[in-house]
């Protein structure tokens, strides 16, 4: 181990950076390629990590903790370096927002956020958004935790569907979503990870890697499913466009 008295922080070679870290050393090389930690300190052929890659190390195994995934954990330590103080709050710093889903989060103003929706901001649209986890305050301005989310919203609201109706239709995606999710989790813990640590792989990294699959699958079957929606609703529609009984 080497010194650095330039800053006086610790310097490790890399297994012992991967040990103090809880990780392996594959794991280690796998986060230097996704560029998720700096580069290392080189001194001839020899590569040297201090106790900021430790501490970003142990930031990224919380993220991952948090429901993180690794791209999104990617993005959002270009954003912090980049100089976005919102994303600080993401990175591990304790408050509401630590928790939040690996999307791109959107400052604004209130003002600003009135104006993206047109008059439908409510004091009991607010609440609802604030329940949901879709807005946080901070400070003088408001944080949206996904920029997709809040474009779509805006659409929705654009094609004349309430705020309110999207809001109620969001909070029962996300109870179907969840059960989706579920579904995937124990499909991969019951029949992925107990393989993948036999073969001495990164449960992690392995779970990152199938994720798209899972992505995949639901998109298909929503597609479908919306097909099959949009005949039944054209079939239930007798001829001169009115349904039901006469």
């Amino acid at each position: 181990m080497a010194t650095s008295e330039a800053d006086e922080v610790r310097e490790y070679r890399m297994p012992e950076l991967a040990e103090k870290a809880g990780i392996t050393v594959r794991t280690l090389r796998f986060y230097r390629e996704r560029k998720l930690i700096p580069p290392p300190r080189r001194d001839g052929r020899i590569a040297w990590y201090n106790d900021h890659h430790l501490a970003r190390l142990r930031t990224i195994a919380g993220l991952l903790e948090r429901g993180h995934t690794l791209g999104g954990i990617a993005e959002l330590i270009a954003a912090f370096e980049s100089g976005r103080r919102d994303v600080g709050e993401l990175l591990g710093l304790p408050g509401a927002v630590a928790s939040w889903p690996s999307e791109t989060p959107v400052r604004l103003t209130p003002e600003a956020l009135a104006d993206y929706f047109h008059g439908e901001v409510t004091a009991e649209n607010l609440t609802t958004s604030l329940d949901l986890g879709y807005l946080a305050v901070d400070g003088d301005e408001i944080v949206h935790l996904s920029r997709r989310l809040l474009d779509v919203s805006h659409t929705l609201v654009e094609q004349g569907v309430p705020l309110a109706a999207v809001l109620a239709a969001a909070r029962e995606v996300r109870e179907h979503v969840d059960a989706i999710a579920e579904t995937f989790v124990t499909l991969l813990r019951t029949h992925v990870a107990a393989d993948a640590l036999e073969r001495g792989e990164d449960v992690g990294e392995t779970v990152e890697r199938l994720r798209p699959l899972a992505t995949s699958v639901v998109d298909a079957e929503l597609t479908m499913a919306m097909n099959r929606r949009m005949r039944a609703e054209t079939d239930e529609t007798p001829p001169g466009g009115h349904s039901g009984n006469q």
